[in-house]
């Protein structure tokens, strides 16, 4: 006889009643019988929001995206919003990427939103991320909801919540819709549409959020320069396709070679083994092609278009891969070097990132005289930043994890925009005899030297969960006195909101909010961050190390030493 968990059972059970139809049961009692493992995993918890809303894998319990889970969601976030807006007309925008399911998926969002009398703006096809961040503005809607799992494998879908701002939710909202969903049943969810106030979107807003893009992302770049900028762009089989060649032709970039074969939405994802232009894998195909036709820059982005991998030549001549520290960087100072030369920058402009991203970013704030802002990670923080500080303008933002936003017209990452903004800053140093690499290198020598590393350890399921609060339990129960040879001097624990001197023995609270993440800093001025994935089965640690001079062996032996000594790689 096959043992199932009692708890689990009871939460099984609960889907082997009328609420849910026959094909849900029939496929539950399948797996009692053939997938005990597979049934434990699918209902051992409910699937939470994380640093990027809501991702999991799609099937029938709990733990699972599907119609009822979604539904649920929906019907939570559609209470919340007449308490947050009573007396007056809601709107909502959904949008959906290149997964299976999503378009369904989308379509049963706008239902139950419509059955609670609530104005729906569906797009009419696959879009961008950030467009949704910019419909929600651009509409004047309460409320946003995109279908999307990112970057994650093919059996992944998600739900991602944006507010009127066009930023997603950040707390206590994001607590106070959990609370709100968490006390309805299944059988709460409205399933009927009023189809009447579902409007579907296209064009209207495809040619306001590209003018937008291209107003943003463009700085005074001679068109003699971008005919010359030679660029091979692949949107890795997803919805990028649909808004950057659009974009880059409105910029005047005409030399766009785009990688046929993966040119096509397709939810499997066939060319990759994983949609992620943060893999070096992701963007074989397009370097390839950038060598066929002699191209300067290769751009590549995620399944939903709001993070891009860039590859330039190097020095000598080939084809090198800018991690996402190095390509925010990049643009960064670039931003800061036009406003410096447009005279626009008077001490009232942030730039901002996050809290396990590079320090290069603060530094090059400082150098110009800009407020530097930092969060913890996922761009929700950044997005955030604007509202917190209304009396400072906003220039851009990024994290390591391949994400960019230039400006405050999206409130979320934006690979459409940055993907011109890199093309611009290609097309100009390509112009003047440099390039993007040996500009990067010009960085380096004005702020520092700096380096950094991540290690992705993947821990799947129930029992993945539980390695992960294992390993953050004794980091925090045992934590290191030295790393590499170099003494710990500070360990900052967002879980906690403290942060402690070792060698002064004194503590201070951090104004931040509460976050599982733990940072070690060393007497060489390395840094070291643990931090378990808010939306993937991961723990990821952060590395950065910098020296004063331009020593890229130096600066790699002290990576060795750090990942040999946590013995991570």
């Amino acid at each position: 006889m096959i043992y199932v968990d009692p708890n689990i059972l009871e939460r099984v059970n609960r889907w082997l009643t009328p609420t849910f139809d026959t094909e849900t049961q029939q496929t539950i009692k399948e797996m009692i019988a053939y997938d005990p493992e597979g049934l434990e995993d699918s209902f051992y918890k409910n699937l939470e929001f994380g640093t990027g809303g809501m991702r999991g894998i799609m099937g029938v319990g709990d733990n699972r995206i599907n119609k009822f889970t979604l539904g649920k969601n929906t019907q939570g976030i559609s209470n919340y919003l007449k308490k947050q807006f009573p007396n007056q007309p809601i709107k909502v925008t959904i949008a959906y990427d290149c997964r299976h399911n999503s378009k369904s998926l989308a379509r049963l969002v706008a239902d139950v939103f419509s059955a609670n009398g609530i104005q729906v703006f569906l797009f009419s096809e696959l879009r961008p991320t950030p467009e949704l961040s910019f419909a929600v503005k651009y509409l004047q809607c309460q409320c946003g909801i995109v279908l999307t799992a990112s970057h994650n494998p093919p059996e992944y879908n998600g739900y991602k919540v944006y507010w009127e701002d066009g930023g997603q939710l950040v707390p206590p909202q994001d607590g106070e819709i959990i609370a709100e969903i968490n006390a309805l049943k299944y059988s709460d969810i409205q399933f009927e549409a009023n189809s009447a106030l579902i409007t579907l979107i296209d064009t209207e807003v495809d040619e306001a959020f590209a003018e937008a893009s291209v107003k943003n992302g463009s700085f005074d770049t001679p068109q003699q320069m971008k005919d010359n900028l030679k660029i091979v762009f692949t949107p890795l089989h997803g919805t990028s396709i649909t808004m950057i060649p659009k974009v880059l032709e409105m910029a005047g970039y005409k030399n766009v070679s785009v990688v046929a074969a993966q040119a096509t939405p397709d939810g499997d994802f066939p060319t990759v083994t994983s949609p992620n232009p943060e893999e070096p894998e992701a963007l074989r195909m397009a370097i390839e092609l950038a060598d066929e036709t002699a191209a300067d820059i290769v751009i590549g982005t995620d399944p939903d278009c709001d993070r891009l991998g860039i590859a330039v030549r190097d020095t000598n001549g080939k084809m090198t891969i800018l991690n996402g520290n190095q390509a925010m960087v990049i643009k960064t100072y670039f931003l800061l070097e036009q406003w410096q030369k447009a005279s626009k920058l008077n001490g009232k402009q942030f730039v901002a990132s996050t809290i396990v991203s590079t320090p290069m970013v603060s530094k090059i704030a400082g150098n110009f005289g800009v407020h530097y802002k930092e969060g913890l990670t996922g761009f929700k923080w950044i997005a955030k930043m604007v509202k917190d500080f209304p009396e400072l303008e906003f220039i851009g933002g990024g994290e390591e994890s391949f994400g960019y936003m230039v400006g405050d017209f999206v409130r979320d990452k934006d690979a459409v925009t940055a993907t011109l903004l890199a093309c611009e800053i290609a097309a100009q140093k390509k112009a003047s005899g440099s390039s993007l690499f040996r500009y990067l290198q010009e960085i380096y020598s004005r702020v520092g030297f700096h380096k950094e590393h991540l290690v992705s350890l993947v821990k799947k399921g129930k029992k993945g969960a539980e390695e992960i609060s294992e390993i953050m339990k004794q980091l925090r129960s045992n934590p290191y006195d030295q790393i590499a040879g170099k003494k710990v001097l500070k360990i900052e624990d967002y879980q906690t909101g403290v942060a402690k001197n070792i060698l002064g023995g004194t503590s201070e609270i951090m104004d931040i909010p509460k976050s599982n993440v733990l940072i070690y800093y060393t007497e060489d001025g390395s840094k070291i961050a643990a931090r378990p994935s808010g939306t993937e089965p991961k723990i990821k640690f952060y590395i950065s190390v910098h020296t004063s001079k331009n020593d890229e062996k130096a600066l790699q032996q002290k990576i060795d030493a750090i990942l040999l000594h946590l013995n991570i790689s």
